[in-house]
């Protein structure tokens, strides 16, 4: 509210030309005469709170500043500098220059902009800034353009193009080629989200293939067995309809490689279609499940059983091409190592399963194309067999001749790339029999590791849980004050009070090996139909983690 009293008494007042100077804050920044005639040009509108200023030279039928009417309202506090349109400011220009007399303004130069009206310089004034304008913006813009000459030659001629350091497009923001997308997360890190028991884990990539191998195989049986032909566009369809995922030839092909003997792929035509953009005379692929030959001249059937049985084998195919891999990186470790297939488990704990390489599609049979001569060269290799044996025996000879002797190209394939056997900067001053000691250790701990069975690594699990139930099973017969608790109240305290969702069953089964391990500390006796637990509270519990700390680390080296 004070606020509006206070802009209401400056508009509604009229100084005069002695308070108005002292209260104008003049602007020396003198504007472009394009703003002007723009300012000039757009119109306020009358509900904006912005007041609109008055222009540069009042025209003759107005009143001077001055001297307000009363139609007219008073003149207000707010004042700016502005110049004329006509004139513009340069380098050269007297409104720029450093002179003592131009750099402050006279008590008349101060009048006239509180007027509204300025003193207009002399026309040659203005032709000489101009002229000296322009001069100095071609010279500025020719010494622009050897810069920037300059600056291409220098970027071309550099070394750090070559060896990938990024451009000046880059540098600003602008990238000069784009990207290659990156996987997401989902897929770069598939194999460490699986639930339940680690093992031979596929890649994200390999489970799809073997699902589309799935749907593909249901989809052709259905047609196969009701004996319609069975064509790679019904297939498509069908398994992009299942999958909501999009199934191509390339997959085919990839399906083909990893299982040769499912399929028999044939180009044919004359099969009816209900499409229009499908002639009855144009080449489809066709898809023929290949089946065992059934006792007698029944047609084999592409039953359930069956089905499951192609799944399975496809799914050994692809695990078969994830070891080769496998056995690829343990060659390259250093020490090397190889692990027995018939006892390989799980994966190295460094080998990345979701970086293994796609597979390779195999060739599909394509629709023969009819030989039609478009080019010259095409003329002249059909004419060529129309030349007698003496000419063609004379082309052969002069060809030979000319022909230059192509190096032999070694086939040797390639080894994987073994780490250097220098020790690293960190390892200087160790002793290299300490090294070898801790290396061989390593290499048996992950040997074990690989080859662990499931039973084994559900009770290394639990072998690591004991010590922090233990400590959990003492805190349970102390705040009890019982000497001995049945296994259903112990297994149900327990439960309440572990960090770990967990069945009373399981906690049962980790009670009993507590009990195996320690018979000293934990006793389990069986009374009639219940079960009781007896603890020996006066026993020390730290010497009791530590033991079985220590009898998990020895169950973890075999």
């Amino acid at each position: 509210m004070a606020q509006r009293r206070v802009t209401d008494f400056f508009l509604r007042r009229r100084p005069g030309p002695r308070a108005a100077s002292l209260r104008a804050k003049p602007n020396w920044r003198t504007p472009s005469p394009a703003k002007s005639a723009l300012r000039a040009q757009v119109p306020t509108s009358g509900g904006s709170r912005k007041r609109a200023r008055p222009s540069a030279e009042p025209t003759s039928d107005e009143p001077p500043r001055d001297e307000p009417t009363r139609d007219q309202p008073a003149p207000t506090a707010r004042r700016r500098l502005r110049l004329p349109d006509d004139v513009v400011p340069g380098p050269g220009s007297p409104a720029t220059s450093g002179s003592p007399e131009h750099s402050s303004p006279s008590k008349k130069t101060k009048k006239a902009a509180l007027s509204g009206q300025l003193p207009k310089p002399a026309p040659q004034k203005d032709k000489v800034s101009s002229k000296v304008t322009l001069s100095e913006l071609k010279s500025c813009l020719q010494r622009a353009r050897e810069l920037g000459a300059r600056a291409q030659e220098l970027r071309a001629s550099a070394p750090g193009n070559d060896a990938g350091e990024p451009s000046v497009l880059e540098a600003e923001g602008h990238p000069a080629e784009p990207c290659e997308e990156k996987a997401p997360a989902y897929q770069r890190f598939h194999a460490l989200a699986q639930p339940g028991l680690p093992g031979l884990v596929l890649p994200y990539k390999y489970q799809v293939l073997a699902e589309m191998f799935r749907s593909m195989d249901t989809i052709v049986g259905m047609l196969y067995n009701r004996s319609e032909t069975v064509t790679f566009a019904k297939v498509k369809q069908g398994v992009q309809d299942m999958m909501r995922k999009r199934f191509e030839e390339r997959n085919v092909g990839q399906i083909k490689t990893v299982y040769p003997t499912s399929y028999r792929f044939r180009q044919e035509r004359n099969i009816p279609t209900f499409k229009d953009n499908v002639k009855r005379s144009d080449y489809q692929l066709t898809i023929e499940p290949l089946l065992d030959q059934e006792v007698g001249n029944v047609a084999p059937q592409l039953t359930a059983s069956r089905l499951l049985q192609r799944r399975q084998v496809f799914s050994q195919n692809l695990v078969e091409r994830v070891r080769e891999h496998h056995r690829v990186f343990l060659a390259s470790l250093n020490p090397p190592m190889v692990v027995p297939e018939d006892r390989l488990t799980r994966w190295h704990p460094r080998f990345n399963v979701d970086e293994v390489p796609d597979i390779e599609p195999a060739e599909l049979p394509q629709p023969p194309t009819t030989e039609t001569l478009a080019t010259a060269q095409e003329v002249l290799a059909r004419a060529r067999s129309l030349m007698s044996p003496r000419m063609e025996k004379a082309l052969n000879d002069l060809a030979l001749r000319t022909a230059v002797p192509s190096s032999p190209v070694s086939s040797s394939p390639v080894l994987p790339a073994t780490p250097p056997a220098t020790p690293p900067a960190l390892l200087k001053g160790v002793s290299q029999d300490l090294l070898e000691r801790i290396r061989a250790k390593e290499v048996q701990k992950q040997l074990a590791q690989m080859t662990r069975c499931p039973e084994q690594e559900q009770r290394l699990q639990r072998l690591e849980r004991l010590p922090e139930l233990a400590r959990v099973l003492r805190s349970i017969f102390v705040s009890e004050r019982k000497p001995a608790l049945t296994m259903e109240v112990a297994c149900a305290r327990m439960v309440g009070s572990y960090r770990v969702a967990m069945s009373s069953g399981e906690m049962e089964k980790h009670v009993q090996l507590l009990s195996e391990l320690l018979p000293d500390w934990l006793s389990l006796h069986r009374i009639r139909t219940d079960t009781y637990v007896k603890l020996d509270k006066a026993a020390d519990l730290a010497s009791v983690t530590a033991q079985l700390a220590r009898l998990a680390r020895a169950e973890e080296m075999l």
